[in-house]
């Protein structure tokens, strides 16, 4: 798996991929690719037998507050607090032309 790529096999694939390069970005892709696959490389060698498989990095929790039932503010304590009220509502900008 590890190994540099070539300009070449860099040539081939974005021939296949219709893609055209100039020799400047055959190069730096090639590079680039190169840098990855030593990437899995070292990856690869690790040694993960002692490390059980996993579907996330971090474990996963529930971190909601249980549902209680509380005091909450009243209609009039809310409405109080608006800057506009109109029959018991917020009262808000028209939007989209829509008529009253």
């Amino acid at each position: 798996m590890s190994g540099e790529i070539s300009v070449e096999e860099v040539a081939h694939v974005a021939h296949l991929a219709r893609l055209e390069l100039d020799p400047d970005e055959l190069a730096r892709y090639a590079e680039q690719l190169s840098a990855v696959l030593e990437h899995v490389e070292a990856v690869r060698r690790l040694d993960t037998a002692e490390v059980p498989p996993t579907s996330h990095a971090l474990e996963l929790r529930n971190v909601l507050r249980p549902d209680e039932i509380r005091a909450s503010l009243s209609p009039e304590e809310v409405l109080a607090c608006a800057p506009a009220v109109e029959s018991g509502r917020f009262k808000v900008p028209r939007i989209l032309g829509e008529a009253p």
